[in-house]
């Protein structure tokens, strides 16, 4: 366990969040592999099928990892302020909660699959694929939230390291049985959902058990339970917390769930340029999004300790980090992209790799507004504010909704190209405004000034 109430804060944000990024990249190496593999063995209209989904995957995984990291930012809270009791019944609630929204969002969505990707526009030629592949990862979910859940509570009582050897060990069974199923048995589209779920279930077994041997004070028992089902005010903090994260997330991906629906109108070759596409923008986002939640368990856990003045320091030091990556992240989109698109998709097709290109080069440049939206919007959520995040996602969903409306008829997909940077720039002015006149910044400064 680590405490990031005491010590120097830029040292403590890189030392949390340096194992989440290389836990994040494995994660993503395995994503890329996996499309890779699809791509190679089965073929570009495989990887058409599984990338019409890949919005709605999205939006699935983002809501149950935004609501898990929800629930952490309360065990997060009593842990940093030494309330060792309140922290295992948040974790019962965890646990609790967790298993209840997964097995309702299970039900609904594996009954209304077909119906979705419909009105995703999915080419019906893919639509039969599309759907073996996404129902599998749905029926899995439960084994996804379990192992979110897992991650979350060791980050916030400051363990990034164990959640990050378990992930490494999840990718390496992906990727061996991606290869079993798909290149030795030939079972297709569904054995690649197939292996992910099976590799995430091993995953988190063997940390259910790490954990039971390593933090057995992290390990809830029957009185915790009883603790949280007869303490309705931490219920509705969890519960708040976590739907409000959840939300958050799900409204950003709803907004890339719209825009699918018009690219999936574009023919199979953009589909798999704008898969390739986002796939590496994951990988150049994925500093930012590692520093944000790191500022999530960072501010909890100071605001628990009442440690404000180290709040607004680690939040300009997390700002300065995600911009230095920030030119990296140009200097590479600008010299060595187009060959990156060809390790993820396979593919020499000269629309495919010019579209992908032409998505990253437009895009890359705008990546300093995105630096902020990250790292104030879990700041916020850390510090209790379940408002504002939601009001800076929510216009990211209506602009999109609006891009597909006005722009994509108009532009075709430069339309999708222009609409994160347009996007972006409205999103942040709430966030802004919030840590510059709101009230949960200005409380702060008024409890450090009567310090």
């Amino acid at each position: 366990m680590k405490d990031m109430t005491k010590g120097n804060p830029t040292r403590l944000i890189l030392q949390f969040a340096i194992p989440l990024l290389v836990g994040n990249l494995f994660q993503l190496v395995y994503s890329l592999t996996d499309t890779r593999i699809v791509g190679s063995f089965l073929g570009e209209s495989a990887l058409a099928a599984v990338g019409a989904t890949n919005s709605l995957n999205s939006l699935m995984i983002g809501f149950l990892m935004g609501m898990t990291n929800g629930f952490a930012i309360v065990t997060a809270r009593y842990f940093g302020g030494g309330d060792h009791k309140g922290m295992k019944k948040a974790i019962a609630g965890t646990v609790v909660l967790s298993t209840v929204t997964v097995a309702a969002l299970t039900v609904l969505t594996v009954v209304f699959l077909t119906p979705l990707l419909r009105i995703l526009n999915t080419p019906e030629e893919l639509l039969a694929q599309s759907a073996s592949y996404f129902r599998i990862i749905l029926l899995g979910m439960l084994v996804t939230v379990f192992y979110d859940a897992c991650a979350a509570t060791l980050r916030a009582v400051g363990d990034s390291i164990t959640p990050l050897i378990f992930l490494v060990l999840s990718t390496a069974f992906n990727v061996v049985l991606d290869l079993l199923f798909i290149c030795v048995f030939d079972w297709g589209v569904p054995s690649a959902a197939g292996a992910t779920v099976m590799a995430q279930g091993i995953s988190v077994l063997m940390c259910l058990l790490f954990i039971k041997r390593k933090y057995p004070q992290l390990v809830p028992g029957r009185d915790d339970f009883m603790r949280f089902f007869h303490d309705r005010h931490v219920f509705q903090w969890m519960y708040s917390t976590g739907l409000s994260m959840g939300f958050m997330l799900s409204l950003v991906n709803l907004g890339s769930v719209v825009l699918q629906s018009a690219i999936n109108t574009f023919g199979a070759d953009i589909i798999v340029a704008h898969t390739a596409a986002r796939k590496l923008t994951e990988v150049f986002m994925m500093p930012f999004s590692v520093l944000a939640t790191t500022m999530a368990t960072y501010c909890s856990q100071n605001l628990g300790a009442g440690q404000i003045a180290r709040i607004k320091a680690g939040i300009w030091r997390a700002l300065f980090l995600s911009w230095m990556w920030c030119l990296i992240v140009i200097a590479i989109v600008y010299t060595i992209v187009p060959t990156l698109i060809y390790m993820v998709t396979g593919s020499t097709t000269p629309e495919i790799i010019g579209t992908a290109t032409k998505y990253l080069h437009i895009n890359a440049v705008f990546y300093f507004v995105t630096v902020v939206i990250s790292v104030l919007r879990n700041s916020l959520q850390g510090l209790g504010d379940l408002t504002t995040p939601l009001i800076s996602s929510s216009i990211e969903l209506v602009g999109k909704v609006l891009i597909v409306i006005l722009l994509v008829p108009r532009l075709d997909y430069m339309g999708v190209i222009v609409s994160e940077p347009i996007i972006w720039f409205i999103m942040v002015i709430p966030l802004i405004a919030q840590a510059a006149f709101g009230k949960t910044f200005r409380a702060m400064r008024a409890e450090m000034q009567q310090a």
